[in-house]
């Protein structure tokens, strides 16, 4: 229910509504919107800088004091104040919408961390894959339901229109208020540590439990691997997540009907791809599963770059009269497989490889590498279109997702699962 609830932040603000909002209108450097994207991009890399330098940390804490909803419930608490406050972000006020993403992003960042850490208490190893495939695929149905909503009664991102689409971030956060009430009702607190009140005296503690843990890092060659893996991976997702549809309106100059289709589109395939590959992944095991979902990443990049030569190509070859905004829907369909089997598999193996006894400092460690991967992939990008335009600068998840496949060859999966397990 966790998962079900956050997807309304992360589909509304970060992915399809805000950041179009942001870069086109609040910023609004028409026509290339140049400094709108680059300031988006320093947004959400200050706020996954700020989850670098604390979510080991914060994992750490909470596995020596048995704090982990503690922690949760103070990061969904903060996600919905700031997420709230978005409202009051109009045309000109740059600042304040960049002060209010990185705190909001921050929060929210922050408690995918928390939440990943109760992965390994849910069910038996070899299950973990289905386990959290269903949570990827719930997410994506809870950000189907809040998005759609948000699509048929706010309409376009416009400036006559701006006083409805500016209700995207109360909305967002009622949602997630709402929708996450089951987790904190039921969901049970796992017996690691010994509960004692939080006070900035653990600190010390937390730090020294992340030095063994560093100097242990030889115990666990394949998490390490894995998580050298997800750095490059989770680049060129975030990547797609925060510039997907600001591509569709820059780039492809799509209709609002394609814009609403799209979401549909993703989020549905999206919630398919979660399934099946958590399903696959206990047939075909974590390691060769992953692989799969880059791959099929690299053909989406490829289709999304490609899409004026490929309608025009369709539209030749078959006599059709297709737009690039239809073709640039085939790229959406592929993109979201990739977009709910590569978070969930990658999930699901970091914890068939974290020992229970240090399940939230290393799903820190995992909220680490993704924050480092999304830091390097958006501010790249950013970068790039700076100087290339977003159209170019896509090509760099090619490499990223490339790079991602790389250190899978050094991982025993059976050797990763047998560590864990010798660990505690």
């Amino acid at each position: 229910m966790f998962d079900f609830a956050n997807q309304a932040y992360t589909l509304l603000i970060i992915t399809v509504i805000f950041g179009d909002l942001y870069t086109r209108l609040i910023v609004g450097d028409a026509p290339d919107f140049r400094l709108g994207n680059l300031l988006w991009s320093l947004a959400l890399c200050l706020s996954y800088l700020l989850v670098v330098i604390s979510a080991p940390l914060l994992g750490a804490i909470m596995d020596h004091v048995r704090a982990k909803k503690r922690m949760l419930f103070a990061s969904y608490l903060l996600t919905v104040a700031s997420t709230t406050l978005l409202y009051f972000v109009s045309p000109g006020h740059v600042w304040l919408g960049f002060a209010l993403i990185v705190i909001s992003n921050t929060a929210y960042s922050a408690g995918e961390s928390f939440i990943a850490s109760f992965l390994p208490f849910l069910g038996e190893r070899h299950d973990l894959g289905r386990i959290s495939g269903l949570g990827w695929a719930l997410g994506y149905a809870g950000g189907l339901v809040s998005a759609g909503f948000v699509l048929v009664f706010l309409g376009e991102v416009s400036t006559e229109n701006f006083e409805r689409m500016r209700w995207v971030g109360p909305f967002a956060a009622i949602f997630f208020l709402v929708a996450a009430i089951p987790t904190f009702v039921w969901l049970r607190e796992p017996r690691i540590g010994e509960r004692q009140p939080l006070r900035t005296a653990l600190i010390g503690s937390a730090y020294r439990r992340l030095a063994r843990t560093m100097r242990s890092v030889g115990d666990f060659p394949d998490l390490a691997w894995l998580f050298v893996s997800i750095l490059f991976a989770m680049a060129g997702v975030y990547v797609i997540v925060a510039f997907s549809f600001i591509y569709g309106a820059q780039v492809i100059g799509w209709s609002e009907s394609a814009r609403s289709l799209m979401f549909v589109v993703v989020q549905i395939t999206a919630l398919l791809g979660a399934v099946i590959f958590g399903a696959l992944q206990n047939r075909l095991g974590g390691r060769l599963t992953y692989a799969l979902t880059l791959v099929l990443w690299i053909a989406a990049i490829l289709a999304i770059y490609f899409v004026e030569p490929m309608t025009a190509a369709l539209n030749a070859g078959l006599g059709l009269t297709l737009r690039a905004e239809q073709v640039f829907l085939f790229a959406g369909l592929l993109s979201g497989l990739s977009l709910g089997s590569s978070q969930s598999v990658g999930r699901a193996l970091v914890g068939m490889f974290a020992p229970e006894s240090q399940a939230a400092e290393l799903f820190g460690f995992w909220g680490v590498f993704s924050k480092l991967a999304a830091i390097f992939g958006i501010l790249g990008v950013g970068l790039l279109q700076w100087l290339l335009g977003l159209q170019g600068a896509v090509l760099f998840c090619i490499a990223l997702f490339g790079a991602a496949l790389l250190p899978l060859g050094r991982i025993d999966e059976a050797r990763g699962i047998s560590a864990a397990q010798r660990a505690g």
